[in-house]
């Protein structure tokens, strides 16, 4: 299903995805089954681009006349003032994922905004007002933090690390960004966080926690974590449902995938790159069927 090398012509737009390592990224197998999908004479490479030559890296982007890119680890932060014009949600969040080379004008957004909130949006009038818990500090974190805030107008929200002292700054961060004062910190010690789970009507993973191949890895591994009428989400996508998804399922919790919020954010940046909407339950198939399930 993926493009085949014959259809590579000079008429061909290049896509790519920017990131040290890159091969762990799934981004070329569904964009380039969303381009053969739709017919689109799109090709989407992976480009390996250490911290120190993405200065470089952004001036060949342009030069070869790459229509777009996304970007991963380490380079969504180092990547903000190498870029022209950024979003709102980027801007605040502080970090880039996905960059459109507008006739040499590099503009930058943040689409996992996007996956978040299509992901959360069936629940919306359950989670307003509501305690929530985010494990994690990093860059999804901060995407799920800005998202809860802005779109969902949730009530408190509990951010849990294994370093208590990040999770405070993450609360500073956005206490000061998006004037939201309803903030708690807590270390990531299990036992200790059965009560603050239970409290949540939503629980989201930002951490690599039970992504292959150390999929027996989970934020907790307690029962008693989870009850009927919470909802569970976690941003890892392979294996499609860890350890944690299946543990709140067991449990009596509605479950949400990260494959999900993965083709949902990739949907946002096919749109931003060709015009055009992603085929996204295909593209979600054709992807669920490389992963663990």
């Amino acid at each position: 299903m993926i493009q085949s090398q014959n259809k590579f012509n000079h008429n061909t737009k290049i896509i790519g995805v920017i990131g040290h390592p890159i091969k762990q990224s799934y981004s070329p197998l569904m964009h380039n089954i969303a381009f053969e999908i739709a017919g689109l004479n799109f090709i989407y490479l992976p480009f390996d681009v250490p911290s120190n030559s993405l200065k470089d890296a952004m001036k060949g982007m342009i030069a070869l006349g790459i229509k777009g890119f996304n970007v991963t680890l380490p380079l969504k932060e180092k990547i903000l003032p190498l870029l022209k014009d950024v979003s709102e949600e980027a801007n605040i969040i502080g970090a880039v994922n996905t960059v459109v080379n507008d006739d040499g004008i590099l503009r930058g957004y943040n689409t996992d905004v996007a996956g978040i909130v299509e992901s959360l949006n069936p629940f919306k009038d359950e989670i307003a007002g509501a305690k929530i818990s985010v494990i994690g500090t990093g860059g999804a974190a901060r995407s799920v933090v800005y998202a809860l805030i802005r779109t969902f107008k949730v009530g408190q929200i509990n951010i849990i690390n294994r370093t208590e002292q990040t999770a405070e700054s993450l609360k500073e961060y956005f206490s000061v960004k998006m004037i939201h004062n309803d903030f708690k910190a807590h270390a990531l010690v299990p036992p200790d966080l059965v009560e603050t789970f239970r409290n949540s009507k939503l629980i989201i993973n930002t951490t690599p926690m039970g992504m292959f191949p150390d999929i027996d890895d989970s934020a907790t591994t307690i029962k008693d974590s989870f009850m009927k009428g919470q909802i569970v989400f976690d941003v890892v996508y392979n294996p499609v449902k860890t350890k944690l998804l299946r543990l709140a399922e067991s449990q009596g919790a509605t479950i949400i995938t990260g494959l999900k919020m993965f083709v949902e954010q990739g949907a946002k940046a096919f749109e931003l790159w060709t015009g055009e909407q992603m085929e996204k339950e295909k593209v979600y198939r054709a992807i669920e069927s490389y992963l663990i399930s």
